[in-house]
C-alpha cells in the first residue's frame, strides 16, 4: 500500500481534539487532524469563558482555543480542512473518507465530532433561518443592534447569550417552558441575567410559530399552563434549546445510544478497538471545555498504549515464522502463573521450534478481550498469524504436549 498511514487521526478540532493532538505530539506520535470548518467548536460562540481553569472572567473562548491549538501545533499536530463522511475498517487500519473523496489511513482515530444546535421544530423556523433566526449570538448579535429579540432555552447557553444580546439589542425577551424558580442554568448567570434590565421573561412557554414575511416580524407562543396562544411583536428570534450529535455517519460502524451520542468506555475506547471519542459526542455527564479537553488528553494516551500493545504483539507473534504459545495469567490469580511456568518448561523442550510469550491480563486487556479470554491460565497456539487451538481453565501438562506434538 503506496500511502501514508498515520499514527493518530483526529476527526474534529474544538477543545477535545486539540487537547488529544497535544497529548499525541508529546508522544511522538505522527497525528493529523481532519476539520472541515474552523478550529474551536462551539466554544469560540462564547463571548466569555469564565469556568475553565486558568482562564479568568472576561477570557474569549477564541483566546483559549486559539492557545490551545498554538500549543497542539508547536507538538507537531498537522491541520487539514476536510470533511469526513465516513469510516471504514481495512485490515488492522482505520480509514476516514473524505467530502472531497480522500482517503486517510490511521492506526487510531479519535473522534471529536462535536454537536450541532437543536432546532425548535416550529412552523416558520426552517424558512427563517437566517432571516432573523439565529443559533449563534456571536455571529449575529451585531445584526440586532438597538433592536428586539428574543431568546428561546432556559440552559446556560441560552442564558450567556441573552447576556451577550443585551451589548447590541434594545430588549431581550426570554422564553422558557418552566417558572422562574426552575431556571436550568447556573446560579452566577441567572443572577446576572435578573440584574440585567434590558432582560424580561417569558414563563410556562413554547414557540408554535415564527411568522414574517421574508424576515422574521412576530413570534407565536403556547402557554403551556392554559394551552392560550400569544402573538409578540420581534426583530429576531435566537434558539438555544439544546445540542445534537453530529454521528449519523457512524452508525453502521460504532455503538451509539438511543440518542445518536457515542458509547465509550472509561479510556474514551468505542465499540471499535482503536476508535476513540472524546468531547460533546460522547455519552457523558458534563458537556463543558474542561471535560473535553480531558477526555482528549485520556483518549490519546489509550491510542498510545493500543499501538504499543498491537504492534509487540504483531512483531512476536503474528508475524513470527514460528509457531507461538501466548499464555494469558493475572496477578489476582498467581496459580495461573505458575502453570505458564511449567507450560514454558514444555515449550521449551521443542528447543526452539515453538516460542512462547506470557501476557498479564491487567495490561493487555484488548488483546486479552479481542482473543475471548475469559479465564486465566489461558495458552493460545498460533501458527502464521492465526489461532490453531487453545487450553483454558483446567488442563494438564500432556494436553500441552499433545498439541505441541502437532507443530
Amino acid at each position: 500500500m503506496n500511502q501514508e498511514i498515520w499514527d493518530a487521526l483526529i476527526i474534529g478540532g474544538g477543545p477535545g481534539g486539540l487537547a488529544a493532538g497535544i497529548y499525541c505530539g508529546r508522544s511522538k506520535l505522527e497525528t493529523l487532524m481532519l476539520e472541515k470548518g474552523s478550529l474551536g467548536g462551539q466554544v469560540v460562540e462564547y463571548e466569555e469563558l469564565e469556568n475553565y481553569p486558568g482562564f479568568r472572567r472576561g477570557s474569549k473562548g477564541t483566546e483559549v482555543v486559539g492557545s490551545m491549538a498554538e500549543h497542539a501545533k508547536d507538538f507537531g499536530l498537522q491541520i487539514e480542512k476536510e470533511e469526513v463522511i465516513k469510516i471504514e475498517l481495512e485490515d488492522n487500519l482505520k480509514v476516514a473518507v473524505t467530502k472531497s473523496g480522500k482517503k486517510y489511513y490511521a492506526k487510531t482515530v479519535i473522534l471529536a465530532l462535536g454537536a450541532k444546535p437543536r432546532f425548535l421544530g416550529a412552523k416558520g423556523e426552517k424558512e427563517l433561518t437566517g432571516k432573523g433566526v439565529s443559533y449563534c449570538a456571536t455571529c449575529d448579535a451585531s445584526f440586532f443592534e438597538e433592536l428586539e429579540v428574543m431568546v428561546i432555552g432556559n440552559g446556560d447557553k441560552a442564558i450567556e447569550e441573552a447576556m451577550y444580546l443585551t451589548k447590541f439589542a434594545e430588549k431581550v425577551t426570554i422564553v422558557i417552558r418552566r417558572g422562574m424558580t426552575e431556571i436550568g442554568a447556573n446560579k452566577v448567570s441567572v443572577e446576572k441575567a435578573l440584574a440585567n434590565p434590558k432582560i424580561s421573561w417569558i414563563c410556562h412557554s413554547t414557540v408554535e410559530e415564527i411568522k414574517g414575511d421574508g424576515i422574521v416580524e412576530t413570534l407565536v407562543l403556547r402557554n403551556l399552563k392554559d394551552g392560550g396562544l400569544s402573538e409578540h411583536t420581534t426583530d429576531g428570534v435566537f434558539v438555544f434549546i439544546g445540542i445534537e450529535p453530529k454521528t449519523s455517519f457512524l452508525s453502521d460502524l460504532i455503538e451509539l445510544d438511543s440518542h445518536g451520542w457515542i458509547v465509550t468506555d472509561d479510556k474514551m475506547e468505542t465499540s471499535v478497538e482503536g476508535i476513540y471519542a472524546v468531547g460533546d459526542v460522547r455519552n457523558k455527564y458534563l458537556r463543558q471545555v474542561v471535560t473535553a479537553v480531558s477526555d482528549g488528553a485520556i483518549a490519546a494516551v489509550a491510542a498510545e498504549k493500543y499501538m504499543e500493545e498491537q504492534e509487540d504483539f504483531r512483531e512476536r507473534v503474528l508475524n513470527s515464522q514460528k509457531p507461538v504459545a501466548v499464555g494469558f495469567w493475572s496477578m489476582d490469580k498467581k496459580e495461573s502463573a505458575v502453570v505458564l511456568e511449567e507450560v514454558e518448561k514444555i515449550v521449551n523442550e521443542t528447543e526452539g521450534s515453538v516460542t512462547i510469550t506470557k501476557i498479564e491480563v491487567s495490561k493487555k486487556q484488548e488483546l486479552a478481550s479481542r482473543y475471548d479470554v475469559k479465564e486465566v491460565p489461558t495458552v493460545l497456539f498460533f501458527e502464521k498469524g492465526q489461532v490453531i487451538n487453545r487450553l483454558s481453565g483446567s488442563f494438564s501438562m500432556e494436553d500441552v504436549r499433545s498439541i505441541l506434538k502437532n507443530f
